[in-house]
């Protein structure tokens, strides 16, 4: 039998999603600066018309390269405030060939707000926001009640919002929002295309037996625009206090 001529990579136990092919074959998936502030044109970045999925804070990409090699008629955008893991989340997808992915390093609230235009996404995941334990930083979670109203307004008809933690204080958060905008379902048992976990931060959960929540989101095609930005306006903001053994584990993160 012929050797696979293919090399694989793994973190924590776990293969990276799919296989770094020759450099002669590599991509290019870095945007390693954004144009001036106003709705990217997705058909002119991916070279094509397809439908997009958007993951917010994406850390090392392993949830976009799983993704994006099991869905080649999706393209995928990925952000992260940290220009590190950008550096390794496309650095992999450049190794895998994967022309449906581009990376860069933003943050989300401004991207939603600054660079993706009305009804132009089919998903967006987010993963592990990070709970700022202390309180003095609660102003910076990002999932706000007017991050809510963004993701409503940039998300196809009956787009998905796809939202993960293992904060059980986060989760309640989310629990108590999410369904004023969108038709809410909780995901019990793993994720079936990921059953060890869709992201780094989720295998590391679960190898610590931390319990991962885990939820999808479908739009409310009911309300208008106006609408869900007046009901977003009227919930409470994520000010909730949090502690316990996956503070050690953001910590580390």
């Amino acid at each position: 039998m012929a050797s696979d001529p293919f090399e694989y990579e793994y973190e924590h136990g776990m293969a990276i999603p799919g296989r770094i092919r020759p450099q002669s074959e590599w991509a290019k998936t870095a945007v390693k600066r954004l144009p001036e502030p106003g709705p990217l044109d997705w058909a002119a970045i991916f070279g094509r018309v397809a439908p997009v999925v958007l993951d917010l804070g994406c850390g090392n990409g392993r949830f976009t390269l799983a993704s994006a090699l099991a869905r080649p008629d999706h393209d995928h955008f990925s952000i992260d405030v940290l220009p590190v893991v950008i550096r390794y989340a496309t650095r992999r997808a450049n190794q895998r060939c994967l022309a449906n992915v581009r990376f860069a390093v933003k943050d989300a609230q401004t991207f939603l707000a600054s660079y993706v235009g009305a009804g132009s996404i089919a998903e967006v995941h987010l993963y592990h926001p990070q709970p700022f334990h202390d309180a003095r930083k609660a102003h910076l979670r990002v999932l706000t009640p007017q991050t809510l109203a963004r993701v409503h307004g940039v998300l196809v008809q009956s787009g998905l919002f796809v939202v993960q933690t293992d904060n059980p204080d986060y989760w309640r958060y989310m629990r108590e929002v999410l369904p004023s905008l969108f038709v809410f379902q909780e995901i019990t048992g793993p994720w079936p295309d990921a059953p060890d976990g869709r992201t780094r931060r989720e295998i590391i959960a679960l190898q610590r037996g931390l319990t991962i929540y885990r939820g999808v989101a479908t739009r409310r095609d009911d309300l208008t625009g106006e609408a869900a930005a007046a009901i977003a306006s009227s919930l409470p903001l994520p000010d909730f206090r949090t502690r316990g053994p996956w503070c050690d584990l953001d910590r580390e993160a």
